[in-house]
């Protein structure tokens, strides 16, 4: 059996090319006991994956020259060593960007396909759905009528986050996006009070306007100019969970000089990792999959098709071209 994968080809200066990724034909070893071999049929692309193409010590390690990539992905187990994952059931596990995967049965997760799309698998019932809960009930917690506000609303966490912190029973929910369209649909379609448009203006002026006795809760998906600006209008005791820092990924963060601010505010910032946070999954999955049925919980996803699309999505993400979650559908 062969298959096609991904393999980091060159480590990228700024932001990635279509270059530093390489489509390469693998064969396909047999498994050893204790292992599955899983068709992929969907794949995520993540921002966190563009830390890893650089050679430098974080929480995980850094892609390999010459090696796979590494991703979420689902797919049917096509054939098993392993009693517990049998031959024909659906699986996420981390050996994304290849068509077949050889993986530990450990490392699998078998799901119920009749419970939700794939779709919803790898994004609000996966880890970025995860991530958003844990964001706003374990690490800056929203109370009832709270003022929060949310960075990249569009995306996957974020349109999570921000409703669910409207479940939890915040007064108003802010959140922002690249471009106006998505600003828009965050009010429209989301649940949002405003949509901040960070393309059109700055965003301190812009969420000092949408909330002139400041916020409670902010959830970073940004940092740079986002960070600056929720400090700006932290109110006493403010909670920020950090999530991410897409706006630096590739190099060039915008400085936060404020800092202070958390001092004056008395205001909480802290880091997250959602792969500290596994175990309340099933908790997650559970609640959450009852509000996707019955519309409560609404999502959005940008599919590009074929394996061989996977680069561009991945490069569309970090530019924003994204609403949602951005996945490969093989």
């Amino acid at each position: 059996m062969r298959s096609r994968e991904f393999h980091l080809a060159a480590r990228p200066t700024g932001e990635p090319r279509l270059s530093d990724l390489q489509l390469v034909t693998v064969d396909v070893p047999e498994p050893e006991r204790g292992q599955v071999v899983v068709r992929n049929t969907w794949m995520s692309v993540d921002p966190y994956m563009r830390g890893r193409m650089d050679d430098v010590p974080s929480y995980i390690p850094p892609f390999a020259i010459g090696a796979p990539l590494e991703g979420s992905a689902l797919g049917e187990v096509i054939a098993s060593r392993a009693p517990g994952v049998p031959v024909g059931a659906t699986v996420v596990h981390f050996a994304g960007w290849r068509e077949i995967a050889v993986v530990e049965a450990a490392d699998v997760t078998v799901v119920d396909p009749a419970l939700a799309g794939p779709e919803a698998w790898l994004g609000p019932l996966g880890m970025t759905g995860l991530t958003a809960w844990v964001a706003v009930t374990e690490i800056a917690p929203v109370r009832p009528g709270d003022t929060v506000f949310v960075s990249a609303a569009a995306g996957a966490v974020g349109s999570v986050a921000g409703q669910l912190a409207r479940k939890a029973g915040a007064a108003v929910v802010i959140g922002s996006a690249g471009g106006p369209e998505k600003a828009k649909k965050l009010v429209a379609d989301l649940g949002f009070d405003h949509g901040l448009d960070h393309r059109a203006g700055p965003i301190a002026d812009q969420l000092a306007a949408a909330a002139p006795d400041g916020i409670d809760v902010y959830v970073d998906n940004v940092g740079g100019d986002h960070l600056q600006a929720a400090l700006a209008s932290a109110r006493l005791g403010a909670r920020f969970a950090l999530v991410g820092g897409i706006s630096g990924y590739n190099g060039d963060a915008v400085g936060v000089t404020n800092t202070y601010q958390s001092v004056v505010r008395r205001a909480t910032l802290r880091g997250m990792l959602v792969t500290e946070w596994t175990h309340l999954a099933p908790v997650w999955v559970q609640r959450a999959a009852g509000w996707l049925a019955d519309g409560s919980l609404r999502t959005e996803s940008t599919v590009v098709d074929g394996l061989e699309a996977a680069p561009e999505a991945f490069l569309g993400l970090l530019r924003g071209k994204n609403t949602g979650k951005m996945l490969v559908r093989l």
